[in-house]
């Protein structure tokens, strides 16, 4: 049931093709948060929620110890330029150790690289907290595991030279399994919208923007204007002035 919403969720979603060309999830790959509970797939969460990273569990079922690389993409940032929408990363962690028979423990995303945890591997972008500027639709926030080449660990430090800092806007999911080998295993996503916490998340963590608000802007119609026809003809004159009222010229 879990591999049919996620894939659901894939499809609804518009995943493939705006992320990945293709993609067919073979982990179970399942979110968290400290009083919250469990994410379902899609859910739309409240700023104060996601302002720091998940818990997450992962499911394999193949066997084979193996390393990941996490990765979490913002997949709706409006972009005034080009009347469209960009991408921006907001996590990514690699060389992250997975035991199969560790199946279903769940661990911090916060927490990989820190000794004291006990969790191996290397956060390369720290966590940026999910937000929506106001008026915006709501944006998705895709979770990827992406499994690396048998043996081959990633270079952390050139991660985050491609994409660290203010070079995030220039993320891709493609652009990371094709410079670095990797391919997505696991999936999950949730949705964030402007709430009455997210202007104090964005200054808590310097994030510009919170003052911004999109508009929707009514486009006019192409059609010329319709002739009246019949009664409405008819009650053009001056003799029938109060009525017009009633009358609704529609384009």
């Amino acid at each position: 049931m879990d591999y049919k919403i996620i894939t659901q969720r894939i499809d609804q979603f518009n995943i493939v093709p705006d992320l990945l060309p293709k993609f067919d999830p073979t982990i179970d790959v399942q979110l968290s948060y400290r009083g919250f509970g469990k994410v379902p797939s899609g859910t739309i969460l409240d700023s104060l929620v996601t302002e720091t990273e998940p818990t997450m569990s992962v499911q394999a079922f193949n066997s084979g110890e193996r390393l990941y690389t996490i990765a979490v993409v913002d997949s709706d940032v409006p972009n005034v330029e080009i009347d469209g929408f960009t991408k921006r990363l907001h996590y990514l962690a690699t060389n992250i150790p997975f035991d199969p028979s560790q199946n279903g423990v769940p661990f911090s995303l916060g927490k990989i690289g820190d000794a004291e945890e006990g969790r191996p591997g290397t956060i390369a972008v720290p966590w940026l907290p999910a937000f929506s500027q106001k008026g915006a639709p709501y944006h998705r926030l895709s979770l990827f595991v992406m499994e690396q080449p048998a043996g081959t660990t990633l270079d952390a430090a050139k991660l985050t030279e491609a994409w660290g800092g203010e070079k995030r806007d220039k993320f891709s999911v493609k652009a990371l399994r094709d410079k670095f080998g990797v391919q997505a295993v696991g999936f999950n996503i949730f949705r964030t919208v402007w709430d009455e916490n997210t202007a104090a998340v964005m200054e808590r963590h310097g994030i510009p923007g919170a003052d911004v608000e999109f508009r929707h802007q009514n486009a006019k119609s192409l059609k010329q204007p319709r002739k009246a026809k019949g009664w409405e003809a008819k009650r053009q004159k001056p003799k029938y002035k109060s009525l017009w009222k009633y009358v609704k010229r529609i384009a």
